[in-house]
């Protein structure tokens, strides 16, 4: 299934993409795309609707983030060895864990604000996993049972804020709009193999990312894993789960488009905040 947020910021409705490619309204159905509905019980009873019975969304309604009732919006730095080596950083030992702010969440056609006394923003193309179930010292083996599904994020960065503002990524990653999500939720029953998907990101039509999800330093698995060791995750919680190389600077009027094969397209202006 394809789960999506539609509607004004703050008001979105819980929908799901037909087979025709509309979006149908869930409202009847489950209040929202969050909490128990993400965990096996409530996909279920989201599977069992006759979609056919169900109101069609008008065309080019805007798609808030793909999941509410975030409270945990999780990060790892340094994923990609190729990445890393653009850095000129060493290969982590263990994921590196930072946090983007949940107010950083945003719709996946909504445009990047520029923050106040921004000199070096970034995008980054990255995967995002949507927590269904509460995860606590999971195990290996059942980590991706606490998974409900995969979406894309751009990991909107300032560099000057994270790295020379007092060395904390967390100040240059969560600022108002950092956190585009969606376009939907693909449960994760639709994706074969997440640690096989090819990924890109382009800016104005030009080339920038390319890269694949099989290139990961710690795979989804091991990073859902490794999270639940160190804190409580609940559904609806995010965590985005790294960039390939390529990453670079972007300015107001760029028109940033990411793809991952298999998830959908965010398309997100930059603008002047």
């Amino acid at each position: 299934m394809k789960l999506v947020r539609f509607g004004a910021p703050g008001r979105e409705k819980p929908g799901i993409i037909d087979d025709k490619g509309r979006i149908r309204d869930l409202s009847k159905v489950v209040p929202d795309i969050a909490g128990d509905v993400l965990s096996p019980k409530g996909l279920a009873r989201i599977k069992k609707a006759d979609l056919s019975a169900l109101p069609t969304v008008k065309a080019g309604t805007r798609l808030g983030p793909c999941v509410g009732g975030t409270r945990h919006f999780i990060a790892i730095g340094l994923n990609y060895a190729d990445h890393a080596a653009e850095t000129g950083a060493q290969i982590p030992k263990e994921p590196i864990i930072f946090q983007k702010a949940p107010t950083s969440l945003c719709g996946a056609n909504d445009d990047t604000m520029i923050p106040k006394g921004s000199t070096k923003l970034d995008y980054e193309c990255e995967i995002a996993i949507v927590i269904g179930s509460r995860a606590r010292y999971l195990s290996k083996k059942n980590a991706l049972d606490a998974v409900a599904g995969y979406c894309i994020c751009n990991d909107v960065s300032e560099r000057n804020f994270q790295s020379e503002r007092g060395g904390q990524w967390t100040k240059g990653k969560g600022c108002e709009t950092f956190g585009p999500l969606g376009p939907w939720l693909v449960t994760k029953d639709e994706i074969a193999s997440v640690q096989k998907l090819d990924m890109w990101l382009d800016v104005n039509g030009e080339k920038r990312q390319r890269g694949n999800t099989r290139t990961m330093i710690f795979g989804i698995a091991h990073i859902v894993w490794y999270c639940s060791q160190f804190f409580v995750m609940e559904p609806g919680d995010v965590i985005t789960t790294g960039t390939p190389a390529g990453v670079g600077p972007i300015r107001a009027g760029d028109v940033v488009e990411v793809e991952v094969e298999g998830v959908g397209v965010l398309r997100n202006e930059v603008r002047a905040g």
